[in-house]
């Protein structure tokens, strides 16, 4: 092995959980904090509950009613209406640059207008 390289070990790292338990094993940090452990995870305890720390369940959760309420639209209807919108869209754009300066025109006329009332 290469000296000065590698991590300082410590053999008596002190474990800390959130539910209170603490026990000592190897780490290249000296202490270190865990939200859950082998006394409180429900599959060393046999006991059923939702180990979920970031509010993962109550998202899904969230994301299941919205899901429901939603209609179902089928792929070709929801093409043909995506389609609709990108042509209305189109039909908006100016097509030559005439058109472009005419607009901008139209635009500061407008403002100039609303500022003098």
């Amino acid at each position: 092995m290469k000296k000065k390289i590698h991590p300082k070990y410590y053999d008596n790292c002190k474990v800390t959980c959130a539910c209170g338990n603490t026990f000592i094993a190897g780490s290249t940090l000296p202490e270190i904090k865990v939200e859950i452990c082998s006394a409180c995870h429900p599959f060393f305890t046999g006991e059923m509950k939702y180990v979920d720390t970031m509010g993962r369940v109550e998202k899904f959760k969230q994301k299941q009613v919205k899901t429901k309420s939603r209609k179902y639209v089928k792929k070709a209807v929801r093409k043909r209406i995506k389609a609709q919108r990108e042509e209305k869209e189109a039909k908006k754009k100016p097509k030559t640059l005439k058109e472009m300066i005419k607009r901008e025109l139209k635009k500061k006329k407008m403002k100039n207008d609303s500022k003098s009332n």
